[in-house]
């Protein structure tokens, strides 16, 4: 049986013998979690270049997060740490050491399955999903299985292990005079400040200043989870005013970039209150405007799409409405969630590092979206979802922001196939055009939002649709082309319909799938497909380079629709020939892409630039940042946060 004693030089420390030797098992561990992922990604870590630099500061970040767990048991010292109460002392320490070096090892064998997800290490999408219980275990144990059984296995070893190494401190005799103590805490109080802090700069050490390479993922494991964790929900607090970490700039020079720019510089801004807000004339004349109908397709990305440089085979029925209307060759998604797509094309707004509008308090009523807009019309809106709609905090969003019916698994009757995420998209189709078939025999001009979820890992969906991409079933592929041919059956259903003359729909992504890369920013895994068909839609190529939030105000003009609202996007249907840009929210980085540069904005340290090799589809070499070119990047940054803030995105009643 393993048995440890307590070192008689620990003993002899006294109260803080304990603290020393949490903290002497922490970093060990630490480092040797650090030390098997590097060597699980020693690929991406060798092309760094900063193999060793990533293990001495790491020790500096893991000092950082163990020192903010003994802080705790330092600030009880005085209190307990003497000879009335040194048995509660002892249980304390003991206990909160136990639980603190467990947390450490549980958040470790956590990070695998994370990373790859997301290519990071463990951050608030972390803490944010644990609000889904049911869908984030279907996902673990269909697609993470070993990760997660073996996880909980280490994690009760580690448990077992630390309270064996701790448990005879139960037994220790208090062997520092109380004087002493007293005397020395103030400066192991100042001693772990100083490790905290670690640094004697103006900032105390955060997560970017550990930012050693190009590579997010290289970056990631410098630090250690918990810290990365913890640093998050800290900093969930600061979301109004998270794009300042890139620098600051006056509302009258935001103002003056952003109305500058060639999609707004010809409407008149005279709302002091909603700086953004205009009205918006239609290019195209109608008698009745049109219905709109918005295909949001999950994980989605150019990867899957043969015709913009993807896999060959997996998405024929869309790439076959290239043929039938408006198709986007350089479309760009703002982000790496469907939250971001979501407020990016319903809501045509611009991305910040806080989390989507979707999630925040202060977007959750009078937020101009689409429905929105449409609503005041006379329009019926509908949010359409397989899945529950409460997930990602959807369904408050929607319902308090124009939407006025929502239709999810619950409203699906009899569906043939339900999986981890809901209803299958076949099923989710077939209720689309269901509603959509009511509205129009009611004569009632309809938006309705319907958002797929079968390209979701685990990837489930019904056997026998589709001739499988390769085995197993449950990959990517497949579920991508089992979504894509939901798409093509909605869509035979749809162009047979009474509904479609009267209907533009949009087939758009939300983002890819698994947005990864040792780049600053991936620009490519952003490139993502969108198509405009329906109604009296000309088939036409957009070479322009096109953001998700230029879709809104272009949907608008070509259904027929004058309106006041905020969006600050580019209508394609009056223009297409200037040259366009993109903007892109990568975890802390904010990248603004124009004439083939890629500006990127970065917490707390000097912007940079660099080219963008469209057929290479990399970046190359970074250099200082063009100031105009940061302007520009920091001034949509820079607005978007500060009209969540004042809540200045709304529509005036």
């Amino acid at each position: 049986m393993f048995k440890a004693k307590v070192h008689p030089f620990i003993q002899k420390m006294g109260p803080y013998g304990i603290i020393l030797q949490i903290m002497l098992i922490a970093l060990p561990v630490l480092t040797g979690f650090r030390l098997l992922f590097s060597i699980w990604q020693w690929d991406r870590v060798q092309a760094s270049g900063v193999g060793f630099e990533l293990f001495l500061q790491g020790v500096r970040a893991d000092l950082i997060m163990v020192s903010l767990l003994m802080v705790p048991l330092v600030l009880l010292v005085p209190l307990l740490a003497n000879r009335f109460t040194w048995s509660l002392w002892r249980l304390i320490a003991v206990f909160w050491g136990v639980a603190a070096l467990t947390l450490l090892v549980f958040m470790e064998v956590s990070t695998p399955a994370f990373m790859m997800q997301y290519d990071v290490r463990p951050n608030r999408l972390f803490v944010e999903y644990l609000k889904y219980p049911k869908e984030v275990l279907s996902t673990l144990w269909e697609g993470f299985r070993f990760w997660l059984i073996s996880g909980i296995v280490l994690t009760g070893l580690g448990a077992s292990y630390f309270y064996r190494r701790l448990k005879n401190h139960l037994e220790v005799k208090p062997q520092l005079s109380l004087l002493k103590t007293l005397l020395v805490w103030p400066l192991v109080v100042l001693l772990v400040a100083l490790s905290i802090r670690s640094t004697t700069g103006h900032r105390p050490a955060n997560p970017s200043f550990f930012a050693i390479t190009g590579d997010p993922m290289v970056n990631s494991l410098v630090i250690n989870s918990t810290w990365s964790v913890a640093f998050a929900i800290y900093n969930l607090k600061h979301e109004a005013k998270s794009s300042e970490v890139y620098g600051k700039m006056s509302d009258e020079q935001i103002l003056q970039i952003v109305r500058s720019e060639p999609a707004l510089k010809d409407y008149e801004f005279n709302h002091p209150n909603q700086p953004t807000l205009h009205l918006q004339k239609p290019v195209m004349q109608r008698e009745r405007p049109l219905n709109l109908v918005i295909v949001l397709e999950e994980s989605l990305g150019a990867t899957y799409v043969e015709s913009l440089g993807g896999i060959k085979g997996v998405t024929p029925y869309l790439e076959a409405l290239k043929n039938d209307g408006w198709w986007f060759e350089n479309l760009y998604a703002t982000g790496t969630r469907s939250v971001r797509g979501i407020e990016a094309v319903v809501a045509g707004y611009m991305p910040t590092p806080a989390r989507s509008t979707v999630k925040l308090s202060l977007s959750q009523q009078n937020f101009a979206t689409l429905a929105d807009v449409l609503g005041r019309q006379g329009y019926h809106t509908e949010f359409m979802y397989g899945g529950e709609a409460h997930f990602d905090n959807m369904r408050s969003f929607f319902t308090g922001n124009g939407f006025q019916q929502i239709t999810d698994q619950n409203s699906i009757t009899s569906p043939e196939f339900v999986g981890s995420w809901g209803a299958s998209d076949g099923d989710l189709f077939n209720k689309a055009h269901e509603r959509f078939t009511e509205l129009h025999q009611s004569n009632k001009p309809f938006f309705g939002l319907v958002f797929s979820s079968s390209n979701h890992e685990p990837f489930e969906f019904p056997d026998g649709k589709i001739e499988l991409y390769e085995e197993p079933k449950a990959t990517v592929n497949n579920a991508v082309k089992y979504a894509d041919y939901a798409l093509g059956q909605f869509f035979k259903q749809a162009k047979t319909s009474d509904y479609w003359q009267n209907t533009l729909f949009l087939v758009v992504a939300d983002h890819d799938s698994r947005v990864y890369g040792s780049e600053l920013v991936p620009v490519k895994k952003f490139h993502i497909p969108g198509v405009i068909v329906g109604a009296d839609i000309q088939a036409k190529s957009i070479e322009t380079l096109t953001s998700q939030i230029d879709l809104a105000p272009t949907l608008l003009s070509l259904m027929g629709i004058e309106s006041q609202h905020p969006f600050v996007g580019r209508d394609l249907a009056r223009d297409t020939e200037r040259a366009g840009r993109a903007m892109m929210q990568f975890f802390d980085n904010y990248a603004w892409m124009e004439n083939g540069q890629v500006t990127i904005l970065r917490p707390n340290q000097d912007a940079v630039q660099a080219k963008y090799d469209a057929i290479g589809r990399q970046l190359e070499a970074l250099q200082p940042a063009d100031k105009v070119m940061q302007e520009k990047a920091l001034a949509h940054a820079l607005l978007a946060a500060k009209m969540y803030e004042r809540q200045q995105y709304q529509i005036p009643k």
